[in-house]
């Protein structure tokens, strides 16, 4: 599938982690839409692979896990008219053997991540930010109590911004499963029947793709009545 084509031209777009999956397809879309994006990420070697496919954006690596980095980034970037955050490392598991460690660094990753970009960022009254959270945060999953967690906090993290930030926009994304390579570490024959079996359940009958989730962004960033919502992009996951 395609992004859904709106006019971005001669627009700023920064996409914090656009340099895989959902941020990758949300950074081609808002390219194919006119705009000038660019990526962030901090891993240098995924940037390099992300340039190869989309030669026309602008690479910057930025680890948002750190304050400094985040401070040295926006410091020096420009006002941005539109900004996603899709960047997270999340380690799952039931709350009482995933090590605290570990759960200390996913709410660092995704949660404090966007919360650091979001009040750094320097964004054009009327544009927007988009977080990505996850459709747990409504149908949680007694194997991934953490994460249904963070996609919370970061719903209400972005309602909470749309009014602070006003007029700027601020919306989140909540997909679920989504063909990614978030599961690249499982063998394709595991991989491929995960996604058969979730495609079973679902009343889409069919898991995501990363097209899908930037289909929504560039909805929510094009559309300028939309603030404080958050889009459930889950094929009826939320509900099945």
């Amino acid at each position: 599938m395609t992004a859904i084509m709106r006019t971005f031209q001669n627009q700023s777009i920064l996409v914090v982690g656009g340099s895989s999956g959902i941020g990758l397809a949300a950074a081609k879309a808002f390219s194919d839409a006119g705009g000038d994006v660019t990526i962030a990420s901090r891993s240098h070697d995924k940037l390099a692979e992300a340039l190869r496919h989309l030669p026309g954006v602008t690479t910057s690596s930025l680890d948002i896990t750190r304050d400094e980095d985040v401070d040295k980034f926006f410091d020096a970037a420009p006002v941005f008219d539109h900004v996603v955050v899709s960047a997270a490392q999340t380690p799952g598991g039931p709350s009482r053997s995933l090590k605290l460690a570990d759960a200390y660094a996913a709410m660092n990753s995704k949660f404090w991540g966007a919360y650091r970009v979001a009040r750094r960022v320097r964004i054009h009254a009327g544009g927007s930010l988009t977080l990505v959270s996850g459709f747990l945060s409504v149908r949680p999953s007694a194997t991934s109590v953490l994460q249904g967690a963070i996609n919370a906090a970061l719903e209400a993290l972005a309602r909470g911004l749309a009014l602070e930030l006003s007029p700027i926009r601020v919306n989140t994304v909540s997909p679920g499963i989504v063909a990614t390579p978030l599961w690249s570490g499982m063998s394709d024959e595991a991989r491929n029947q995960m996604f058969e079996s979730a495609a079973n359940r679902l009343p889409a009958k069919r898991v995501g793709s990363a097209e899908d989730i930037a289909n929504a962004i560039l909805y929510l960033a094009g559309t300028p009545y939309a603030t404080g919502s958050t889009v459930l992009v889950d094929g009826g996951g939320a509900i099945a």
